[in-house]
């Protein structure tokens, strides 16, 4: 019966220690080029764990990409997740979901496992503003694709949607209902895609002659506790909105539960726009109109996107809707359509 290779014979025909091989192995240690392909070489010849890593680093790839995200408890992630992964298996590749918690130093260990083959290509998702760190750390590589929020200055290939649009339309919705004192409830400042949302808020008041009140805005952590919080301050004001666009739909399970808990009712003395359209809008009480923009559609397409990069080819995906273009990698723009549910009715005034 042929001898197992073990680590130790791996370490042994490498000259480096176990804990290196072990490191590495396992994508928490970048190599020098030396040394990696000496590692690299031992591990072939060994046939040690022939049937995956072996192979993989036969063949010079490692037939997984990641996805890079902040949380799986929020439900855009979950199904955001669910469309990468099923796209990834069609294509031929294995996913590595890479559980972030919006820390600096789980990016970086995720972006560095691109160097080690741990994974071929990586979708980021991010959800936390940068200070010029993350930057960095993705540098000049080439297998990345962002989606769903941007790093300023990064020149990869992105996948977004068409947040002003869904902002713009969410309020003029709300205006056009009768409403003027609509309030902004949404995340962290300086994220893209609370700026562009802001935007769209603004441009539909503009358009309507209704002055901008830079008070009716809070901005905090896109998730239900400050969905609660920012809602109990809206209609504790001495003249409050009534109506709020929030910028997701996360926000809103927390703020439907301020208001309730205060004997208000949706849409009868509040009105409430979205923005996601996830799958558990429809089941509230009552169902919640909504911005959808689909998380499947943008998974499938941050996929379709980093597989042509990973093959050699610049074409773009006819999966993706591409609407702008940056001057150096593309920007692809993907639609958001108004659902209109329960949740928006014409102003009471008392």
């Amino acid at each position: 019966m042929a001898k197992v290779s073990t680590i130790r014979d791996v370490a042994e025909l490498a000259n480096v220690s176990k804990a290196t091989v072990s490191r590495y192995l396992n994508g928490t240690l970048t190599l020098p080029t030396d040394t990696k392909k000496r590692v690299d070489d031992a591990v072939v010849a060994l046939s040690y764990r022939q049937n995956s890593l072996a192979r993989r680093l036969s063949i010079g790839r490692s037939e997984t990409i990641g996805l890079a995200m902040p949380d799986v408890a929020n439900p855009f992630f979950g199904e955001l997740a669910d469309a990468v992964e099923e796209a990834a298996s069609e294509g031929g590749f294995g996913l590595s979901l890479c559980i972030t918690r919006n820390r600096l130093e789980r990016e970086a260990l995720y972006l560095s496992w691109l160097d080690t083959q741990h994974l071929d290509g990586l979708l980021f998702a991010t959800n936390r503003p940068d200070d010029g760190s993350l930057k960095k750390l993705i540098g000049e590589r080439s297998n990345i694709v962002l989606i769903d929020e941007d790093v300023p200055g990064v020149d990869v290939p992105k996948v977004f949607v068409d947040n002003v649009e869904g902002g713009y339309l969410a309020t003029r919705h709300l205006i056009e209902i009768g409403h003027k004192r609509i309030a902004h409830v949404t995340g962290p400042e300086a994220l893209f895609t609370v700026r562009e949302r802001l935007a769209g808020y603004r441009r539909a008041l503009g358009e309507a002659g209704v002055p901008f009140d830079p008070s009716l805005v809070r901005f905090g952590a896109y998730d239900r506790r400050f969905g609660q919080l920012a809602a109990a301050e809206l209609i504790a004001r001495e003249v409050p909105p009534t109506a709020i666009f929030a910028a997701s739909d996360y926000l809103v399970v927390g703020m439907l539960e301020a208001l309730r808990d205060r004997g208000l009712d949706v849409p009868g003395d509040m009105s409430i726009v979205g923005f996601d359209d996830m799958e558990f809008t429809s089941l509230l009480m009552p169902p919640i109109t909504t911005m959808r923009q689909s998380a499947r559609e943008l998974g499938r397409a941050g996929v379709a996107l980093l597989l042509a990069i990973l093959a050699g080819d610049s074409a773009i995906p006819a999966t993706t809707l591409a609407s702008a273009a940056t001057s150096g990698k593309p920007v692809h723009r993907l639609p958001v359509q108004l659902i209109e549910r329960a949740s928006v009715a014409p102003p009471y005034e008392r």
